[in-house]
């Protein structure tokens, strides 16, 4: 079956750095839009970024510039290196695999993945 396990959060510092990652197994991950999303207490899950099969991208406009997803078909693992990372990126973040083709301009939605990793804590202090 499909499964998906984050590894990597932690607690640091404003302007600090993280790296997530995402094992995947029990699918053709080569062929799977992937995506990271997080949610904060008493808020909705949000798309942070996401990668295409071939390797597009899209962004958060909240982490653009600063959070760098990536993925190695060979390794069927997915990462998201997060830098000056600030307060307000405190959150449970998730990996998810979509479901089929994703549309770039929907692909931070959280309707288009329909499995979830058991999420990693992030906590940001200032």
């Amino acid at each position: 079956q499909v499964q998906l396990v984050e590894s990597g959060g932690g607690s640091v510092q404003a302007g600090g750095s993280l790296r997530l990652s995402c094992a995947a197994s029990g699918y053709t991950y080569s062929t799977s839009w992937m995506g990271w999303f997080r949610q904060a207490p008493g808020k909705e899950r949000e798309g942070v970024a996401a990668i295409s099969p071939g390797g597009s991208t899209t962004y958060a406009d909240s982490v653009k510039g600063r959070f760098t997803i990536s993925r190695d078909n060979a390794k069927n693992t997915l990462a998201l290196q997060m830098n000056s990372l600030k307060p307000e990126d405190t959150a449970i973040y998730y990996c998810a695999r979509g479901m089929g083709w994703v549309p770039s301009a929907s692909s931070l939605q959280t309707n288009k993945y329909n499995y979830w990793g058991q999420g990693t804590q992030v906590t940001v202090s200032s």
